[in-house]
């Protein structure tokens, strides 16, 4: 018999954290998420998305009160598909197919009460940077934000009849491998225009970096529908929160004439330091982070944005930037590995990129979808 119980207490909101703590106590590969980057998702003081959704977790419990599993369970009114379709997150659960059953179908319920007609999952109640997919391949250190599971998830989401919705591609290659002749010729190329240089991006200068970002963004992605358009003042705001960790040799721009044109933008994976925390963050806490990050080598290093403006596109201008980023970083940092944030299949434009990057698909991540009307075609 498994009982399910809604999240409401301290004690429960401390279960929900601590049973996953547990489950993969024996995983080495394990890194355990912030609590508090947990508990904000559920915050409606912090999560933006309670003002168009509604959210609810669940622990589920043998009959010896012993917790086997827990899911948080959703509907956000801005996720629109063909069919209502809600979400569950945070799912983990002992390998046990009758009990991953049991808590699907709790939320199939949940979901079916508020006039869904599909769910999507593992997702997050909030944008897709974070806790977003199921892991299927590569089970190594998950970078910092990103979903780690066991790989018999796979089998009980699919048993249950979950279907894979879109695939999450995390690409990477190490720092020391040869460039691509390619770049090499390219960066040779621009290197002899005096009208072309780069720069890294400097911490003593985020309003003038911010706006340069923000105009390369804006031409490159979200005009051409692969994003939101962004405003400066957001972008500023997210440079000033990212202050404490940014890296001033890894993240490159690009300018004609002073002149925007080009970025590369990357942060140190902040796991390679949290997973000395045990998911705490406290004044402790906080302190330890300092320590390790000025004593322990952080050799791991992730790609968030590459962009160049349309007039620059297939011209070889990221050629020059990634070598003469390349040559710098190499020269002023410890990183040994780059690695892109999951890129999805529905994005081959990104992909091409990738792999014109000299990189290899590293780890897949899931969106799986499952269809409550079992005769509709997926």
């Amino acid at each position: 018999m498994i009982i399910a119980e809604a999240v409401q207490n301290e004690t429960q909101k401390k279960e929900f954290l601590e049973f996953p703590a547990r489950l993969y106590q024996p995983d080495k590969n394990y890194i355990r998420p912030l609590d508090k980057d947990i508990e904000e998702v559920f915050d409606p003081a912090k999560n933006k998305f309670f003002k168009n959704g509604e959210c609810i977790r669940f622990l589920f419990k043998d009959k010896h009160q012993k917790t086997v599993g827990k899911v948080a369970v959703f509907i956000n009114r801005l996720y629109v598909q063909k069919q209502p379709t809600g979400g569950i997150g945070f799912f983990d659960c002992i390998d046990d197919q009758t009990t991953a059953d049991f808590i699907f179908d709790h939320c199939k319920s949940w979901l079916q009460e508020r006039g869904m007609e599909a769910m999507d999952g593992p997702i997050n109640f909030g944008e897709r940077d974070k806790f977003w997919g199921l892991l299927t391949d590569g089970f190594i250190e998950p970078l910092y934000g990103m979903n780690y599971n066991f790989p018999y998830y796979k089998s009980l989401l699919e048993n249950y009849g979950f279907r894979t919705y879109f695939e999450q591609l995390c690409f990477s290659r190490p720092i020391f491998a040869e460039v691509s002749r390619i770049f090499t010729l390219m960066h040779t190329k621009h290197q002899r225009n005096p009208a072309i240089s780069a720069q890294p991006m400097k911490k003593n200068n985020l309003k003038k970096f911010a706006a340069d970002f923000t105009e390369i963004y804006n031409k490159a992605w979200a005009s051409h529908g692969e994003g939101k358009q962004l405003t400066e003042s957001k972008v500023l705001k997210m440079f000033g929160t990212m202050k404490p960790i940014l890296n001033e040799h890894i993240s490159w721009f690009v300018y004609e004439n002073e002149k925007p044109i080009a970025m590369w933008m990357n942060l140190p994976d902040l796991n390679q330091w949290f997973k000395y925390l045990n998911g705490k963050f406290g004044i402790r806490e906080k302190l330890k982070f300092l320590w390790v990050k000025k004593f322990t080598k952080n050799e791991k290093m992730v790609g968030l944005v590459f962009g160049v403006v349309p007039e620059w596109q297939k011209k070889g201008i990221e050629g020059y930037m990634i070598w003469e980023g390349t040559q710098h970083l190499r020269k002023h940092t410890d990183f040994k590995v780059t690695e892109l944030q999951w890129i999805g299949d529905f994005n081959p434009k990104m992909i091409k990129i990738a792999e014109n990057l000299d990189t290899t698909v590293t780890r897949k991540l899931a969106t799986y979808r499952y269809l409550f009307n079992r005769n509709q075609p997926f």
